[in-house]
């Protein structure tokens, strides 16, 4: 990348919750803005929250009848509906009408997408694609200033893949994944670090409204490659768990030979691949459904060039 990013000013601003279930900050806080939005006033715009899946919210739970943030895809999004189909397909279609539709100029310019994680991924910051200039500017600026947090850079989509997210109706989004927090419960450290990634990404946006411009940089982004499974017995059942020695390691690199599974007759199953992968979600409890025992990534560096507001300073 090269040159200057002009980009008009951010007018629509969605902070979502609750897009699972029970992950607790999210839910919380947008449930506490929506009784009083004050935190998210800013001076050229206001943010709006959203509580994404209310009724697996109500139930605590993931989802209730399927995953929501794998529900925007382009069928599912512009596919006519139907009466039995599951409640998160009509809920997806119903956030794309308001808050979309994806691809549209009456899209929201940018949609903050609220989740934790009981994997130890500390504060990460989840876009779809790395060559969208806005959305790593966004994450510069988080890293920049709260360089306490060691906020590392997620890209969820694979090459090949199509978008997926709730993030994704809007012009440009970004998901906030904090961890390691229980499912259903909410720690109040994580909490606070929530409030103040939403803190800073409004003011962000508002200075960039202002006309405010940002210089290029350079960036290392996790780029998710693929995934390992675990090990499953003759019956289907899983045969062995994470290693004591990798868990919690997640954005650590794992090196051919390394401890990888341990086995429930106690035998060490090492890392078998050719060069070392950095591991991350690791042991995440909503993967199991999926016999996910983490995600692989490959760290890159990007080159991001500078951004601008095609517009110097917008009226409050």
């Amino acid at each position: 990348m090269s040159g200057t990013a002009p980009i008009k000013p951010l007018r629509l601003v969605a902070v979502a919750g609750g897009t699972h279930g029970n992950e607790m900050s999210g839910v919380t806080l947008v449930k506490h803005w929506l009784r009083d939005s004050t935190e998210l006033l800013r001076d050229t715009f206001t943010a709006v929250p959203l509580l994404a899946n209310p009724k697996a919210t109500e139930k605590c739970v993931r989802y209730n009848e399927m995953d929501l943030n794998r529900c925007f895809t382009r069928d599912i999004l512009f596919s006519s509906g139907s009466q039995d189909e599951p409640y998160e397909v009509k809920r997806a279609r119903e956030i794309n009408r308001v808050f979309g539709p994806r691809g549209s100029m009456n899209a929201y310019d940018m949609i903050l997408d609220l989740h934790n994680t009981t994997s130890n991924m500390g504060i990460c910051l989840i876009i779809s694609e790395a060559h969208k200039p806005l959305e790593m500017h966004v994450c510069h600026y988080i890293q920049t200033h709260l360089p306490n947090f060691n906020p590392r850079i997620y890209v969820y989509m694979e090459h090949g893949s199509e978008l997926y997210d709730l993030a994704s109706v809007g012009k440009a989004g970004i998901g906030f994944e904090l961890g390691p927090q229980p499912q259903g419960v909410v720690r109040g450290d994580l909490l606070q670090s929530m409030k103040t990634l939403v803190k800073v990404t409004l003011d962000f946006i508002n200075q960039f409204n202002q006309g405010m411009e940002f210089p290029a940089f350079e960036a290392d982004v996790y780029q998710r490659v693929g995934h390992v499974e675990f090990p499953l017995s003759s019956d289907g059942e899983v045969s062995a768990v994470v290693h004591p020695s990798l868990q919690d390691q997640d954005f650590s690199l794992l090196r051919p030979g390394d401890p990888m599974f341990l086995s429930l007759d106690d035998k060490i199953i090492p890392y078998a691949g050719d060069k070392p992968i950095y591991p991350v979600f690791i042991n995440e409890a909503a993967y199991y459904e999926k016999n996910i025992a983490f995600i692989v990534v490959e760290k890159i560096q990007l080159s991001v060039p500078a951004l601008s507001s095609t517009s110097q300073k917008v009226a409050s």
